[in-house]
């Protein structure tokens, strides 16, 4: 991704989040002049990976298969210092753009619409090699336990959620002709380097073109911050 298109697009979330009169810590809207000398002070966003985070999957086609999202806060569970057990997102999901099929090795999260338009959800379970798996599948839905047929389409209106368990393949998008969708996540720690398993190859993180100035730091980018 070109960092011009990364910017575009954290400017169009902040507009939408702006819009749905979600916050964000005033953190967020710093540019990189603003962490300088900050090292210490700024170990555990950094560490933790919270912050702004935009992906195409490696796909080449951000409106069709991305996401952007915001980690609000994380831990790391071997850290006596940063070991919360526990991560929140918000993230922006755009009509019939697609975060690709996928599961988690560790994490269960609850996956919320926090409003804008519906999301759409399909769930498999997995096999022990990592296909797709025919079985009915258990879930709660609003903490309302339901049975869901492997490959089950469901609709998540504004303040309806899932919880998703590790193992549960799951790709989801907005609703087409409903306007973008303001999802959250509550989950167990993150850690996006080593716990996706995607049905087929993808990048999570984007390898990025720098052909202008950073806006706002990825949380892929804080490993540059300070040589």
């Amino acid at each position: 991704m070109k960092r011009s298109e990364i910017n575009a697009i954290l400017c169009r979330a902040k507009i939408f989040f702006n819009d749905m009169n979600f916050h964000l810590p005033p953190w967020a809207f710093w540019g990189p002049e603003d962490w300088i000398g900050l090292e210490e002070k700024t170990g555990e966003i950094r560490l933790s990976m919270i912050g702004w985070d935009t992906t195409d999957f490696s796909g080449g086609d951000f409106s069709r298969q991305g996401l952007t999202l915001f980690t609000m806060r994380n831990g790391i569970p071997a850290s006596p210092r940063y070991g919360k057990p526990y991560c929140e997102k918000i993230m922006v999901v755009r009509e019939e753009q697609e975060t690709p099929m996928h599961f988690h090795w560790k994490k269960t999260e609850d996956i919320i619409n926090r409003g804008g338009g519906n999301l759409v959800m399909q769930l498999y379970g997995s096999t022990e090699s990592g296909g797709l798996s025919e079985k009915t599948l258990s879930t709660e839905i609003n903490g309302i336990r339901k049975m869901v047929n492997a490959g089950e389409t469901l609709i998540l209106t504004p303040g309806e959620s899932i919880c998703l368990t590790p193992g549960m393949y799951h790709r989801f998008y907005g609703e087409k002709g409903m306007g973008n969708v303001l999802v959250g996540e509550v989950s167990t720690v993150n850690d996006d380097s080593s716990d996706n398993k995607f049905l087929e190859v993808r990048g999570r993180f984007p390898g990025i073109v720098e052909d202008e100035e950073v806006l706002h730091y990825l949380v892929s980018d804080y490993k540059n911050i300070y040589k």
